[in-house]
């Protein structure tokens, strides 16, 4: 132990005695980065004695070594994960596996004072379907906006599979600054993916419906139910989804599932998964077969193969039908103006993935052992050449398998998503082998690797069940290779129980070396929710702002507001039975202290945090009200209510902001209607 102590003694030193002997931790990425030492025969000894007492062996310190954060030191990816039933995003460091934030999007969440505005709130508003409040979601697939098929580190967006939404996060502040609802369906999957170019944001469906939500029976299934894909059009300069220029297009009910956009050279087009082509409806209650008896007896699904331009052409030229007042393209034109094609895919896939040239798709079928491998190219020639091998029952031309078919690669049980490296491999999830193949790809990344093309090279077992998993910046034109997470289902023995619900479990695992080296290094308990995809980014790509550009911002507009109060400005106006609070919050007050208002009275409160230092961020709650704000340096809200509950009500700063925190408060005094002040409880 002592010899290859030392021998990974350069990557182990992190401590080391200051000139009293006591151990001092050098910050890393500050002023001084921690410079190499050597490892004396007392650290060595002290090294082995802890691993010892511990049971750890070399491989565990290295892997410590690979992962650990001193204070000070930043992580070199973001990795942004759905949230599940958290209805959120979480912002992950790479490969600390730290959680840095939790996002708040399609569920209120207090800490960010996301939702919990009073009256008229926007982010309440916002999440209104139909008019009635769904506050909770449920995050499948984020997706980084790109320019030229590579991050770019400006929006973040993430679909609602429950309810059919997506939303848009600004990445310089990382906040939420849009829900749309899709209109047709009533939930969704494939949602979200982006066009290497961010002009539209790609919301696939699930399963099928009655578009428009609509009514039928299922014995009217084939007839009247209907699968489809929206095209969200994105406005880079407003950051914000251009409702009015997007469209979707009608598909046949099949169930469809992910999908990816084309890049370099099969920019233009995206592909998605589907399975039930069977159009098995269920009726277990009733005796028939169930939905995943009736759902798998095809040997063969359908990939959806769409020439988005085409698409946006049909669009602008009027050949969209409204269904509940958005513009649907209709099979027969999609059919008519060669938007549509199917090839054969292996039964019950669950990811179609591009790889960074654009070239390749590969699709794998849960069912079956093996990947298969599109080619762009052969894609292009079957349908130049017409080369089909039928239609669908809606009159989708089948472009012949074989035609369009690359390569076929046998990896193991349950072959799920793939992402890419830098040095010419692909990655599969196995969910059934509970671990990850790394398999050499073909064509020109043949020329990356020494391994025969179209091969399996390694597996990995992760604990337990993968289901996505994602390598750095692995779905983007460039990857890096370095990093690679595997998304496990299950953790069972991971971790200590924390009763019958556990977390799930993100195993980071070192992809840098080629071959059939690919250690798991870390296991991250993942306790909110259950995440389903995400995506790592370099952080030196994000350009957060560390404090808002100015004493005033409003985030929902991202832009200095006129109504945000100055200093000086601070006070309570009436006008008849409407009051308009002025405020400002500055270390260690709030300006006034005392607001009297009269019950009944409709309030509006305008609150400036007149800071600008970095995490000088301070709260502001209402206890009975269901007010609490999150007032980051420079930011100005406002919220509205009725006050029609009588009494006196502390308000307080939230945030543990400085010394005298406790002591950043004060009251909201309602009066009541009656001049006779209200007795409290009697004992």
């Amino acid at each position: 132990m002592a010899a290859l102590l030392l021998a990974a003694g350069a990557t182990l030193a992190c401590i080391a005695p200051d000139a009293n002997g006591q151990e001092t931790r050098r910050r890393r990425g500050g002023a001084e980065a921690a410079k190499p030492v050597e490892l004396t025969p007392e650290q060595v000894a002290q090294f082995t004695k802890i691993a010892n007492d511990r049971k750890l062996n070399v491989d565990d310190l290295l892997a410590a070594a690979k992962t650990y954060m001193p204070s000070g030191r930043h992580d070199d990816y973001v990795l942004f994960s759905s949230g599940g039933q958290s209805g959120q995003v979480f912002a992950i460091g790479v490969p600390s596996m730290r959680l840095l934030r939790s996002i708040a999007v399609f569920t209120p969440e207090s800490w960010q004072g996301y939702g919990f505005a009073g009256m008229e709130d926007p982010v309440l508003k916002g999440l209104e379907i139909n008019g009635r409040p769904v506050n909770w979601g449920d995050t499948h697939h984020p997706a980084l906006s790109e320019t030229n098929g590579d991050y770019d580190g400006q929006f973040l967006f993430i679909g609602d599979k429950a309810n059919a939404r997506v939303g848009v996060i600004d990445l310089r502040d990382w906040e939420t600054k849009q829900v749309v609802k899709n209109p047709l369906t009533v939930s969704d999957h494939g949602a979200a993916f982006v066009t290497p170019n961010t002009d539209y944001v790609i919301e696939g469906g699930q399963y099928a419906t009655v578009l428009g939500y609509g009514y039928a029976p299922p014995e009217e299934y084939k007839k009247s139910y209907r699968g489809m894909v929206t095209m969200w059009k994105f406005d880079r300069t407003k950051g914000r989804i251009d409702v009015a220029n997007s469209f979707a297009l009608e598909l046949p009910p099949y169930w469809q599932d992910l999908a990816d956009a084309g890049k370099a050279v099969s920019d233009g087009f995206f592909f998605i998964n589907s399975f039930n082509s069977e159009m098995a409806t269920g009726g277990i209650e009733s005796g028939k077969p169930p939905f995943e008896a009736g759902a798998s007896k095809r040997d063969m699904d359908y990939l959806h193969i769409i020439d988005w331009k085409k698409a946006e052409a049909a669009f602008r030229a009027g050949k969209a039908k409204e269904i509940n007042g958005f513009p649907v393209i209709m099979l027969d034109t999609s059919i008519a103006d060669g938007i549509l094609y199917f090839a054969p895919e292996p039964k019950s896939p669950h990811g179609v993935d591009v790889t960074p040239n654009g070239q390749y798709m590969v699709v794998a079928g849960k069912l079956d052992p093996h990947v298969t491998v599109y080619s762009i190219d052969r894609i292009k020639a079957a349908i130049a050449g017409k080369k089909f091998s039928g239609s669908d029952d809606y009159g989708v031309q089948v472009l012949d398998f074989d035609a369009v078919k690359e390569a076929q690669v046998e990896l193991g049980l349950g072959p799920l998503h793939t992402q890419f490296d830098d040095k010419g491999y692909a990655y599969t999830s196995l969910f059934l082998d509970s671990a990850v193949a790394r398999w050499s790809l073909g064509g020109d990344y043949a020329k990356l690797h020494q391994e025969q093309p179209w091969k399996l090279v390694h597996k990995t077992s992760v604990q337990y069940n993968i289901g996505h998993l994602c390598a750095a910046e692995g779905d983007t034109v460039s990857p890096d290779g370095n990093h690679l997470i595997s998304m496990s289902k299950w953790s069972v023995d991971r971790f200590l129980t924390t009763g019958p619900l556990l977390p799930q479990n993100f195993q980071l695992l070192d992809i840098v070396q080629p071959g059939t080296t690919m250690p798991v290094l870390y296991d991250a308990p993942i306790g909110v929710g259950e995440p389903h995809y995400c995506q790592m980014i370099k952080a030196d790509k994000l350009n957060s702002w560390k404090v808002y550009p100015e004493i005033g911002w409003n985030p929902h507009t991202q832009q200095l507001d006129p109504n945000a109060p100055k200093k000086g400005e601070e006070g309570v106006t009436r006008n008849g039975n409407k009051v308009l609070v002025k405020m400002t919050a500055v270390r260690s007050h709030f300006l006034p202290e005392h607001v009297e208002v009269n019950q009944g009275d409709e309030v509006t409160w305008r609150i400036v945090a007149a800071e600008s230092a970095q995490d000088a961020t301070h709260g502001f709650c209402i206890g009975g009200y269901n007010i609490n704000l999150s007032l980051e340096p420079g930011e100005y809200t406002e919220f509205r209510f009725i006050a029609d509950r009588a009494g006196t009500y502390p308000f307080y700063c939230t945030e543990f902001c400085s010394a005298l925190h406790l002591e950043m408060m004060g009251y909201l005094h309602v009066k009541p209607q009656t001049k006779t002040a209200s007795a409290g409880p009697s004992n």
